[in-house]
């Protein structure tokens, strides 16, 4: 073999190489890339559900010391009862997000954290329907279910956050 068709074939076996290695290189950083766009979004999509139940988690808490009163100022119960609905629909959109971009591991915590949520409701509307009716005999036995059903709540959401923090992997 002569050494021109040596050098070529050299030449051509080298580009062919590094193309390759360029195409393998490429690939890889796509994913990764790729990946880091997948966490980030997921971490959005969990960030901004913790906040709304963060927000709506606040105005129950409100909503079950105003109950807890004595003489709960109804008026002012209504209004947060209101406020509260309106937090909670968006708790809910947000909830509907986090079962889109999350595994179904996911989804399953979320749907641990509303069904707490359900429960301590129905708690907190009974309550404010006693309250309104005037009703006191099942206050003091609603009013100790409520601060067990607010624990439930926490935990659920505990577990939310540690389940989610596993999925972006942000184990540390």
């Amino acid at each position: 073999m002569d050494a021109g068709l040596a050098a070529l074939l050299g030449a051509a076996v080298g580009s062919v190489a590094t193309l390759g290695a360029a195409l393998v290189s490429g690939r890889a950083q796509a994913r990764a890339q790729h990946d880091q766009w997948r966490r980030q979004h997921r971490r959005d999509a969990y960030a901004s559900y913790l906040s709304a139940l963060h927000d709506r988690d606040i105005v129950m808490d409100a909503i079950l010391a105003a109950l807890r009163s004595d003489d709960p100022d109804l008026p002012d119960v209504d209004e947060k009862i209101r406020r509260f609905t309106t937090l909670a629909r968006e708790v809910h959109r947000a909830a509907e997000v986090v079962i889109l971009e999350g595994p179904a591991s996911l989804a399953e915590v979320a749907s641990q954290v509303t069904h707490a949520s359900s429960d301590l409701s129905q708690v907190m509307r009974r309550l404010a329907e006693n309250a309104h009716a005037g009703d006191t005999t099942r206050k003091a036995e609603d009013t100790a279910l409520a601060a067990e059903r607010v624990h439930i709540l926490y935990q659920a959401v505990k577990d939310f956050r540690l389940a989610a923090r596993n999925v972006i992997g942000n184990t540390n």
